[in-house]
């Protein structure tokens, strides 16, 4: 697996990690743990080194999945995890006092099952807690040896310039993909200036760009994505231009539709390090064999101009959601 480091923070992690938020929540039933802890581990073995949870995945159980799982190999993984919820749960509302942050680090450690913790994000901004006292917080966990680098996730440029001015922003975590390309208009642009690595989720746009699922695919009650306006199965019929299109130069590169998706992600900036998650072995192989695909300036240039000609369809989040994200 080749290796990238993450802005100039000097963090270096695999080319691809792993986002384990759906091995315990959000996608269905979460998986069986003897399942989970082999699927982790074979990453570890493939040369996966970065591991993305929180608190609120589960909340609670996949820190302690991930603890478990990964201890063995501690020395030689770097773990990602957050702050930022109310009792770590995402309905009940954002915290973000530097008491409840020094709170939920001392809790994460004993779940994760470690003395430090590598890479600590604010997992949305907290509009009630100052930035710089947000960033003042994760400083002092720093200094004490608690913790090593400091994250935002789907923050503002105004939001990330505030914290950096406190204490340098390793990596901001954000949804991009082929589908959702927000972050290139002032997101990527502040990030290069900065030097903060950039952490894609949902690079394979929720599982949509696989090609896996259209427009009469049914999902499970408790599966997230079945209050997105993305995943309506209207916008899903709309939004299979794209997939088709991903289908095409998958088939020219003797590829998947999901590597050709994480190979333009890849090509975008070198420190870019996108977070694909997935619960089969099948998949974790596939979306790591991305990392030795590569898109020549000629494929960047037809993704480009076929993209320009598609319209995705749907908002990304519900209203209630959307309001926590951009702040």
């Amino acid at each position: 697996m080749r290796k990238r480091v993450l802005g100039t923070s000097g963090l270096e992690v695999s080319a691809l990690g792993l986002g384990c938020m759906g091995m315990s929540f959000a996608y269905g039933a979460a998986m069986e743990k003897p399942a989970a802890i082999a699927l982790l581990r074979q990453a570890v073995e493939a040369g996966v080194t970065l591991f993305d949870t929180a608190e609120a995945y589960g909340p609670f159980t996949n820190e302690e999945l991930i603890g478990e799982a990964l201890a063995p190999f501690r020395d030689h993984v770097v773990i990602a995890t957050k702050f930022g919820f109310t009792n770590g749960e995402p309905n009940a509302g954002l915290d973000s006092r530097p008491q409840h942050i020094r709170e939920v680090a001392e809790a994460s450690l004993k779940r994760l099952r470690t003395d430090h913790i590598d890479l600590f994000y604010q997992h949305r901004v907290d509009p009630n807690v100052p930035m710089e006292d947000v960033a003042g917080a994760v400083k002092d966990l720093i200094a004490a040896g608690k913790v090593r680098h400091f994250g935002l996730s789907e923050a503002s440029v105004q939001s990330i310039r505030r914290a950096h001015a406190v204490q340098s922003v390793a990596a901001l975590q954000s949804e991009y993909s082929l589908w959702w390309r927000e972050p290139e208009a002032e997101v990527l642009p502040a990030c290069a200036e900065l030097g903060i690595g950039f952490v894609p989720f949902s690079p394979l746009g929720r599982g949509f760009l696989t090609g896996k699922i259209d427009q009469n695919t049914t999902f499970a009650k408790d599966d997230f994505r079945d209050s997105l306006p993305r995943f309506s199965p209207k916008a899903r019929q709309a939004n299979q231009t794209l997939v088709d299109l991903l289908g095409r130069i998958a088939h020219d590169k003797h590829a998947t539709p999901a590597q050709i998706a994480l190979a333009w992600l890849l090509a975008q900036k070198p420190w870019i390090v996108p977070i694909p998650g997935t619960t089969k072995l099948q998949r974790l192989q596939e979306n790591i064999a991305a990392t030795q695909l590569t898109l020549s300036a000629d494929d960047l240039r037809r993704i480009d101009a076929a993209l320009a000609e598609i319209q995705v369809q749907g908002e990304r989040y519900p209203p209630q959601l959307a309001a926590r994200v951009g702040r």
